[in-house]
């Protein structure tokens, strides 16, 4: 079992299937306008097409490109890669589409910008070519690529968080947050990511949406986070710090902090992302650790939150045929193989039955399940303000500068605000 989370680690790990959003400086209210792409625009594609990607660490963007131009080879498709960080990623991407440019005809994006780059007018409207194929995708990826009742990227790779626990001390890992809760009190506590920063909205919305609460209204244009669900996860956590079940520094904590703090042989779980099971992560409670899915809170269902990339077409390519061949290709079941042999976690249901990915990611179907029981961050081209929105509050709930209700009534406005921007 190490051995197969080990290997689940690592390909969580890989640069490039993010867990956290970036900022935003998106203008004034828009309506997502694009041309529609159909998915018999892709014929026999000509080149070159280029994709802009976060730094290729791992060598398996290449090697897929090489496979389709190996099949294609009028294509000529081709990398941009751009540096590791996601701020700069966005950034750069942003400066090119301002200025209409068709250099990357394929966009690699952080699940989260999606949205904000459809309503700007930057993206292709990818819903015939996505339902043309929505039953081959894990269904909680493809709510990550929708926009207003439509579909601007189709997904590329993905990311769930998992909860881990130290064995010596567990025998069975509860079924709910409460119950969890409840065993860590008396047996070091839980750790997760606390701190005022983007992990915190994603270590809350994990709680709330598994207690079936909502951030947007279906539509995405109202606040709906001021409910009974909000006010009793975030009461919850706040109780959880004040009764000694999480620590007080927690509030402190970034990935690494719980990482560490998890490591240093106190806390009996923590909520973290899968990357800490690789070699040379957590050496002191080497042996004695596992993980699993999220456990359930209250009468709602597991959630956890996604990471990933989709890939978009840019609404200035000159290649569009080959863009939309390119995009079917890399989503497609033998490139998803491929990610899954190169431990890329897929998004592509199918090809988690195949050995060769079962061999590369031992515990797949563990992994297949984290993803599954997924759910997008909020879909708005303004999510960034709405996430500072909730973790500045939820943060002030946990140190106690605020009351649950009042922090409630803060993050309500502060959503309020950031939707009346676009």
């Amino acid at each position: 079992m190490k051995k197969a989370l080990t290997a689940i680690a690592l390909a969580l790990a890989i640069p490039g299937v993010a867990a956290c959003g970036s900022s935003s400086d998106s203008g004034s209210k828009k309506t997502a306008k694009a041309d529609k792409v159909t998915a018999s625009a892709g014929g026999k594609p000509t080149g070159p097409i280029t994709m802009c990607i976060g730094k290729d660490t791992s060598g398996l963007h290449g090697k897929l490109m090489k496979m389709f131009n190996q099949a294609n080879p009028g294509a000529k498709a081709k990398l941009i890669e751009l540096p590791e960080s996601a701020d700069e990623q966005r950034t750069q991407m942003v400066q090119r589409l301002r200025a209409k440019s068709s250099e990357c005809d394929l966009l690699a994006l952080d699940v989260i910008w999606t949205a904000e780059f459809a309503a700007q007018g930057w993206l292709k409207d990818l819903t015939d070519v996505v339902d043309k194929r929505k039953d081959e995708f894990i269904a909680s990826t493809l709510e990550t690529t929708k926009y207003q009742d439509k579909y601007w990227a189709l997904p590329y790779n993905s990311n769930a968080g998992l909860l881990f626990y130290r064995t010596d001390k567990v025998k069975q890992v509860p079924d709910t947050w409460e119950a969890v809760y409840k065993e860590a009190k008396s047996k070091g506590g839980i750790v997760y990511q606390g701190a005022r920063y983007e992990g915190l909205t994603v270590n809350f919305l994990e709680l709330l949406f598994a207690d079936g609460g909502k951030v947007l209204s279906d539509d995405g244009k109202s606040s709906e986070i001021d409910s009974p669900q909000t006010k009793e996860v975030l009461s919850f956590m706040a109780d959880g710090i004040k009764s000694g079940e999480a620590p007080k520094a927690v509030t402190t904590y970034k990935e690494e902090e719980s990482k560490r703090a998890f490591d240093g042989g106190d806390p009996a779980f923590m909520r973290q992302w899968p990357y800490a099971y690789a070699p040379g992560q957590m050496e002191k409670v080497k042996g004695k650790f596992d993980a699993v899915p999220f456990p359930k809170f209250g009468n709602g269902e597991p959630a956890s939150i996604l990471g990933g990339y989709n890939l978009a077409v840019n609404a200035y390519t000159k290649h569009e045929k080959g863009a939309v061949a390119l995009i079917n290709f890399l989503t497609g079941p033998k490139a998803q193989v491929e990610s899954g042999k190169l431990a890329t976690p897929p998004v592509v249901g199918s090809a988690y039955d195949d050995p060769a990915v079962k061999k590369g990611i031992p515990g797949s179907d563990k992994l297949k399940n984290a993803i599954t029981q997924g759910k997008a961050r909020p879909v708005s081209p303004v999510y960034p303000q709405i996430s500072e929105a909730i973790y500045k509050n939820v943060h002030d709930a946990l140190t106690g500068k605020k009351s649950p209700d009042a922090a409630v009534k803060a993050m309500d406005s502060g959503i309020k605000k950031a939707l009346a921007t676009f």
